[in-house]
This record gives C-alpha cells, structure tokens and sequence, in this order.
C-alpha cells in the first residue's frame, strides 16, 4: 500500500491478493468505503461483491476494531456443533 498521504482505496480487484501487511496499515475511512460498497451492492457482477466481502471478513479477523459497525455485513453467526 502507498503511503497515509497518497493512499487509494482499497478495491475490490484487490481483495484475492491483500497481505496481512496491507489489512494492518487500512484506515477506519478505507473500511467505511469498503462497507459503503457491500451496503450499495451495485456490483457489475456477484464475484465483485463476494470479493469485498472476503475483504471486509479478513480485515474483522485481523483488526476486528475497525469492523465492529459493520458487523451486520458479514452476517457471521457462533455456530453450536454440540
């Protein structure tokens, strides 16, 4: 990722190939754009918005902080496997 000053967005062409290095240096800005999108869903395709939305599941893996508002996106239930 470039720099805070002269960083873009994080897309979703992006998502398959995100480093742990990258998911550390997103902002709150680039998760609340990254939200934006998945709340829009006006992808062209359904492979678009899936791909957002592994983003949005691996930066709540790694910086769950910055997630917590948008936690309704993922929809991701404590399974019982009693």
């Amino acid at each position: 990722m470039q720099s805070a000053k002269h960083r873009e967005p994080v897309s979703s062409a992006t998502a398959n190939h995100i480093s742990p290095q990258e998911i550390a240096q997103m902002t709150p800005d680039d998760v609340a754009q990254l939200a934006q999108r998945l709340e829009q869903d006006a992808y062209p395709s359904a492979f678009e918005g899936l791909q957002d939305w592994h983003l949005l599941r691996a930066v709540a893996f790694q910086r769950s902080e910055l997630v917590e508002p948008y936690m309704h996106l993922l929809d991701l239930e404590a399974f019982d496997e009693s």
